[in-house]
């Protein structure tokens, strides 16, 4: 088979990232076209792109879910997802980045770094992916490279340089100089299959020796003997070079940026060369580190085909011919279909049925997989994103992804009694592919509530219910997911005393609360008890019962965070005392604290851009204020003025509505998730019903 073809140091394992409408499906579509693995060119526009299956990403023009595929190039096999631009769909390039080795980074070179491109840099930064950069749309009106770089340097805090400058932009933009072979490269054909390789024009000799130096002295430190040939004067080896972007690249310091326009076909195949050239391997990675399950020993898992099966389940679609697939990241050796595996973190045994190599929405079966792969399983039916999988005498378990907390929920009811278990069923399935999504009943209302990311993230949430799961659905108003907290400390205690005749219930329990100012957690709970006034097996119990009282909240039964809570202390009974008894105890003694320690409501905050014509700036800017806005600044970019404020998610439904009509349409707006602030009093009694 091709796919075994590659060895592991030919593999890449990559992600496509960027801000909406960047153009990073286009340059998808265009390497799996150059590469041979599609015969057409794949368009967003026309809803032909590969990559986008979904019926809803056709319809709208944008990545709702990342898609895997594989395309092989000069016999190295590149495994590439594809990820959303879209805020709301965030937990997808998060969960991606997790598993991947690299990514390139699509930017539209006119606009430059946007709020989602800081969004995704800052998750490649957490996950230490070292990644290129593609300044995309050089053809666009107002293209401008040096300048795009620049906000590389100001908004993300990066080391950006340039491997390669362009040659014209705008509509006369033509080709690229490549800043290693000292080339450049004009393509020929509209498709973009044919290019000519030549001289660097005269016109362009002083800016590309600015250029050069500039890219030598940012990897000489990685390669002594490269700056002594540069400074002497001498020939630069062109893979003397490459191996210092190389390593410059992988150690994080640099980022290699790259220039074309994947809408006009130009710019792909050089894209490819630097994926190959610039971006890790499995083997050029630090080991990924577990701890075994049994006796908590750290562990490192290196990238070993002959090593024991280690795989991260980190995605799951259920599909409907085959049912439900979970993807993995294999970290280590390798495994044949029908085998079984272990699940760590359920601590259960599954059997792996089917293997299959994922090509968008496309399935290509196979007979095992090894260390470096990204395939799609069949069979693993409890397993959840982000567990581990192994096959082998140590349990190991990696390091589970965590996923950002939903901001916005609405209410949904089935329109018939046969719809009711129809929507049971689509709620457990898409609850299980994706771990932002949140689903509950009201204990209070008895309606089903369902909690995510933002208006479009339920939106299409409502739309896959209806269309794939065939159900009909009535959605009232979004509604904003409240928290609350506490605002000093306090001290709570409560006896729980039961006898009802036989064995009775006994607990009591002594704790402080104080709010956690740095915001470094949600929940701390620490023992301080002293010689034995609760014993260890009941101060579980008492946790069980603070982190229930927790969920169920104090003031309207919103979820309470940025809390630590103390036990200080309590007595126990010898016969009575019981783990539910110390629960319970637990809860009433949080509660009577959190009465004492001035409980508040918080509200979502939302990051707001939008980019407009200078005309419309005052009645943007006096609507913001009408919605209790903060505004942060303000930017001139590409002749548009950039507003740029912090905004309550309570005064932000039907924004866009507003926004459009208040600009005459020619207003783009970004909202994203900034953090979490207390709602003034006047609101907060509003909210309360005081």
């Amino acid at each position: 088979m091709k796919e075994r073809a590659t060895t592991l140091d030919k593999t890449r394992n990559i992600g496509i990232m960027a801000h909406i409408d960047a153009g990073k499906t286009t340059t998808t579509e265009r390497i799996l076209f150059y590469t041979g693995k599609n015969y057409k060119l794949g368009s967003v526009d026309e809803g032909t792109a590969t990559m986008d299956w979904m019926d809803q990403e056709k319809e709208r023009g944008i990545t709702i879910t990342s898609a895997a595929t594989t395309a092989f190039w000069k016999d190295h096999r590149i495994n590439i997802i594809d990820t959303p631009g879209h805020v709301d769909f965030t937990v997808e390039v998060e969960r991606s980045l997790r598993v991947l080795d690299g990514a390139v980074a699509v930017f539209d070179a006119q606009a430059g770094v946007e709020p989602q491109s800081e969004t995704v840099w800052r998750q490649a930064d957490k996950y230490h992916v070292p990644r290129i950069a593609f300044m995309n749309k050089m053809d666009k009106i107002g293209a401008d490279f040096e300048s795009a770089i620049g906000t590389m340097v100001s908004k993300l805090k990066a080391n950006p340089v340039a491997i390669q400058l362009p040659i014209g932009s705008e509509s006369s933009f033509e080709g690229v100089i490549d800043l290693v072979e000292m080339k450049a490269f004009k393509w020929i054909n509209q498709e973009g299959t044919e290019f000519s390789t030549s001289p660097i024009p005269e016109n362009m000799l002083s800016q590309v020796d600015e250029a050069r130096e500039d890219l030598v002295t940012h990897v000489a430190e990685f390669d002594e003997e490269l700056m002594e040939l540069y400074i002497e004067g001498e020939e630069l080896p062109v893979e003397r070079m490459k191996a210092a972007i190389r390593k410059a690249t992988l150690s994080g310091q640099v980022t290699p940026v790259l220039c074309g326009s994947a809408f006009k076909n130009k710019g792909i195949q050089p894209l490819l060369n630097a994926i190959i050239d610039y971006l890790p391997s499995p083997k050029d990675l630090p080991p990924v580190l577990g701890e075994v399950l049994d006796s908590g020993k750290d562990v490192e898992v290196h990238p070993d085909e002959n090593g024991p099966f280690v795989a991260m389940a980190f995605k799951i679609i259920v599909d409907p011919f085959v049912g439900k697939l979970t993807f993995l990241r294999v970290y280590s050796g390798s495994l044949e279909k029908g085998s079984y595996v272990f699940n760590t973190n359920k601590n259960i045994k599954e059997r792996i049925s089917r293997l299959l190599f994922m090509h968008a929405d496309k399935r290509e079966e196979v007979d095992y997989i090894r260390a470096g792969d990204i395939v799609a399983v069949v069979g693993l039916k409890n397993s959840m994103t982000g567990e581990t999988v192994v096959s082998g005498d140590e349990k190991i378990i990696l390091e589970k992804i965590e996923f950002p907390e939903p901001v916005i929920s609405i209410a949904v009811e089935p329109q018939t009694k046969d719809d009711a278990s129809k929507l049971t069923k689509a709620l457990v399935a898409l609850v299980e592919e994706d771990p932002s999504l949140k689903s509950f009943v009201d204990s209070e209302t008895g309606e089903t509530i369902l909690s995510g990311m933002g208006e479009l993230h339920l939106e299409v949430i409502v739309e896959r219910i209806k269309r794939e799961f065939n159900v009909g659905l009535r959605v009232g108003n979004p509604q904003v997911a409240y928290r609350e907290t506490i605002r000093t400390k306090a001290t709570g205690e409560a006896r729980y005393i039961r006898q009802t005749g036989g064995k009775g219930q006994y607990g009591h329990v002594v704790l402080s609360v104080e709010p956690i100012t740095d915001m470094s957690s949600n929940f701390v709970f620490e023992d301080k008890t002293v010689g034995g006034t609760i014993p260890r097996e009941f101060i579980k119990p008492v946790e069980r019962g603070v982190r229930e009282a927790m969920d169920s909240g104090y003031l309207a039964g919103y979820p309470m965070v940025n809390v630590r809570v103390s036990l200080l202390d309590g007595s126990y009974h010898e016969v009575d005392s019981s783990e539910i008894a110390f629960s319970i105890a637990g809860s009433m003694a949080f509660k009577e604290a959190v009465r004492k320690a001035s409980p508040s409501l918080l509200e979502p905050i939302m990051a707001v851009e939008i980019n407009t014509p200078e005309e419309y700036m005052g009645d943007l800017i006096a609507d913001l204020n009408s919605r209790r806005a903060k505004i942060e600044g303000f930017e001139t970019r590409a002749g548009l003025k950039i507003i740029k404020a912090h905004v309550p998610l309570s005064e932000l439904f039907g924004y866009a509505t507003v926004c459009r009509s208040l600009s005459q349409g020619r207003a783009i707006h970004i909202i994203q998730f900034s953090h979490y602030s207390e709602v003034p009093v006047k609101i907060a009694d509003k909210i309360l019903g005081r």
